[in-house]
């Protein structure tokens, strides 16, 4: 879903990030102006139930007039026909009225899942050199800072607090850490704000979509008596998916902990050099903190899973198979390949080619169980990495919060300078489970199969991460010794999750790369592998 300025919805957290439909979003609605296709060839014409080929549509654009809006939404419709997950629900339109993202937006189930929550909330779409910028880098706009809100609407006053900083930012310059709250922007105040002029600053303030735009904040650091206020200027931040690599020396061995934010391309040599690392400090466990990681890249989860579980546990096993819609059971509609399982990968695949070339092979660490900690922030692909574990029999250790569910996935697919994400397969491990819409829950006595061993408990912005003495961290160190969870008081105060759509009061919107692009999986053909 696109979003609208007129609902916006409630974060957890991630960088910031702009999505624009270019491929139409400016335009009028009517397509009656529009030029016909060039080449002599007759103009697209919309009839209910009859569907041309996408291919024959694809990249007859309005903006260089070798097409109209009408050809890009005809090209929309009959994509979403042939590979939407679920295709037979979408309502077949007229699409002569509607904008080209507006359309895009209609071309989504209206239907809800078993628990009544909407089937469907990661439809979406962005400009194509966003998303190249983005997922081979992971360059966007922003300061740096990456925060959770909590919207007043649901649960009393409206609150930031800032999750972590990315290293060499305007915000880490600032001294901007974990635990801070952000208390006003350029003069306004963000709890008491309540008209939508308000709402519009504090917005353009915590997302801006230009370098160089300065935005005043007045901030009360974790722990201080006085705010103080500082002017952060935005610049194009690259993150940095992984970090606090860490060796923790405890009475029973070594336990190894990562901060993983994001499968993106870059985070292959991360995820490469801190299992390296690890495995050479010959750790006896690990703590990987997927608390706000939203997802991205599915072989890269399989790529984790295999450095997690090593060669013995993954050999000839499948981390994940992709089933699509019923009019493709046997082959793969975006590749045209025949349907086979994604094993757990062995190698390098070189995503970002200038950082770690392919073919190189993956260390392991050779563990029977590993410790999750996550939030409902944590989607998608990082559920994925869960679940590809647990069906070749790795104990799953989960502990913090129940995580999004989104067992499902999309291959990025540009048209007309706009790429479109839609959801187009279900993913299921090695024992053909793949049910957890409504997330992984941590349970101290599990019954269902979406429910793990574990522990739930709030988040901790008290600390930093990767301090012993956070809670989620410290109680996975307590669980690893006592087999069973630390008796810990926890807030009853409750972070919208990113698939809650809120329209009511005076929301500010969510950061929009978390809850919605990394969100799922992504599938990318990479030498045929995948």
């Amino acid at each position: 879903m696109m979003l609208d300025s007129t609902k916006l919805l409630p974060l957890v957290i991630a960088a910031s990030l702009g999505l624009s439909a270019c491929g139409g979003g400016g335009s009028t609605g009517s397509d009656s102006t529009e030029p016909p296709a060039t080449g002599g060839s007759v103009t697209p014409t919309w009839v209910q139930g009859q569907f041309a080929s996408d291919a024959s549509l694809a990249n007859q654009c309005s903006a260089n007039q070798t097409g109209s809006t009408l050809t890009e939404k005809l090209w929309l419709r009959s994509w979403s026909n042939d590979t939407y997950l679920w295709y037979n629900e979408i309502i077949d339109r007229d699409p002569a009225p509607y904008l080209v993202a507006e359309y895009f937006d209609l071309l989504i189930t209206d239907e809800l899942s078993d628990s009544g929550s909407r089937k469907d909330n990661f439809h979406f779409s962005m400009s194509t050199d966003e998303w190249n910028a983005l997922n081979q880098s992971g360059a966007s706009v922003g300061y740096g800072i990456n925060f959770e809100l909590t919207n007043g609407s649901q649960s009393g006053a409206r609150k930031v607090t800032v999750t972590y900083n990315e290293p060499d930012s305007p915000a880490s310059a600032a001294n901007v850490t974990r635990g801070a709250v952000i208390v006003e922007i350029d003069g306004v105040s963000v709890k008491d704000a309540n008209d939508s002029a308000s709402i519009d600053i504090l917005n353009a303030g915590l997302f801006p979509s230009q370098d160089g735009k300065q935005t005043t904040f007045t901030i009360r650091d974790l722990g201080a008596a006085v705010d103080r206020t500082i002017t952060l200027t935005a610049q194009t931040i690259v993150s940095t998916p992984v970090q606090n690599t860490k060796t923790i020396q405890t009475t029973s061995g070594k336990v190894g902990y990562l901060q993983f934010n994001a499968h993106i391309a870059t985070a292959e040599r991360g995820l490469f050099d801190a299992l390296t690392t690890l495995s050479q400090a010959g750790v006896d466990d690990l703590v990987i903190d997927l608390r706000y990681n939203g997802g991205g890249l599915l072989a890269m989860a399989s790529q984790l899973g295999y450095m997690i579980a090593g060669e013995e546990a993954t050999a000839e096993r499948t981390f994940e198979k992709t089933n699509f819609n019923g009019k493709h059971p046997n082959v793969n509609p975006v590749t045209n390949q025949s349907l086979s399982p994604m094993p757990f990968i062995d190698e390098s695949l070189g995503f970002n080619t200038g950082l770690l070339a392919g073919g190189s092979p993956l260390p392991t660490l050779d563990l029977k169980r590993v410790y999750v900690l996550t939030t409902t922030g944590t989607c998608s692909a990082s559920e994925a990495l869960m679940n590809g574990l647990r069906g070749v029999d790795i104990e799953v250790i989960q502990i913090g919060g129940t995580t999004c569910g989104k067992p499902y996935g999309f291959y990025p697919t540009p048209n007309c300078e706009t790429t479109y994400f839609t959801i187009q397969l279900k993913g299921v491990n090695d024992k053909g489970f793949g049910e957890y819409s409504d997330g992984f829950v941590p349970s101290t006595s599990p019954t269902l199969a979406s429910e793990v061993q574990g522990c739930m408990l709030d988040d901790d912005l008290g600390h930093a991460l990767g301090d012993t003495d956070e809670r989620l961290l410290s109680a996975a160190l307590y669980y690893r010794d006592n087999e069973r969870c630390p008796t810990i008081a926890t807030s009853t105060a409750r972070v919208l999750a990113a698939n809650e759509f809120v329209d009511e009061g005076f929301m500010l919107k969510d950061e929009r790369n978390q809850t919605l692009w990394q969100n799922n999986r992504i599938i990318t053909d990479i030498k045929g592998t995948l």
